[in-house]
């Protein structure tokens, strides 16, 4: 008798173990297809944006644009010919890019335009890996670039769900960010602080549209914090 119950105790767990092996094919499957269509989506568009930017650099003497805003998605998504009218302007960010991505690009996005200021956002993509790169992008832009004064721009503050657990990676690796500024001789500008609502301990709600993005709220704290810094560079 026992060993019946034995017998069915594993049949019925075998048959469970199977149900559940064939449920994970099932999802991770279609999953693994959808990451990699995902991952062609944000090739053919970084590949757009690149041959954007080297048509745009045509338009451009050396020096002449007065700030590049180089970055990912926080910088694709910001209006800076509306929030810079006084200055000429361009725009370099890509949406989704790591600090990874944006190092081999640096030639279209900076070298190449020779701006007299840039601006660099970026790592909210690879909290864990960025510095395994950062110093070498700084490393590149000043070999490159030695007369364009450069500034670098903290990690923001973030909130939600998905964001706002990597609010403490920020603030950790945005020290590291000042201290690499201070190195190289550049420039930093805590974003962080500016977007931080104290009293829930995450960026402030109406300054976000997901937790990782801005509104257009937002984007004006960003303008009124970066502004005085660009006064004093250029």
């Amino acid at each position: 008798m026992k060993r019946k119950l034995l017998i069915l105790t594993s049949i019925i767990l075998s048959i469970i173990l199977i149900f559940c092996a064939l449920f994970v094919f099932i999802k991770v499957i279609p999953d693994a297809k959808k990451q990699k269509e995902w991952q062609r989506q944000v090739e053919a568009y970084r590949t757009a944006k690149i041959n954007q930017y080297k048509q745009e650099n045509l338009k451009y003497q050396d020096y002449e644009v007065d700030v590049a805003f180089l970055g990912d998605s926080l910088t694709d998504g910001y209006d800076v010919a509306k929030y810079y009218p006084q200055y000429l302007v361009a725009n370099r960010g890509i949406g989704g890019d790591t600090t990874f991505d944006l190092e081999k690009r640096l030639k279209v996005s900076a070298y190449d335009l020779k701006p007299k200021v840039l601006t660099m956002l970026i790592g909210a993509n690879n909290f864990a890996t960025m510095f395994d790169n950062y110093e070498n992008i700084l490393i590149g832009i000043k070999e490159n670039l030695p007369n364009t004064k450069v500034v670098l721009l903290s990690l923001t503050s973030m909130g939600g769900e998905h964001w706002g657990k990597n609010n403490q990676k920020a603030c950790y690796n945005n020290v590291k960010i000042k201290l690499l500024a201070e190195k190289y001789g550049f420039t930093f500008v805590d974003l962080y602080t500016p977007l931080f609502d104290l009293s829930i301990g995450e960026i402030k709600p109406e300054y976000t549209t997901d937790g990782g993005h801005l509104t257009a709220k937002g984007y004006e704290i960003l303008t009124a914090t970066i502004t005085p810094t660009l006064e004093q560079l250029l």
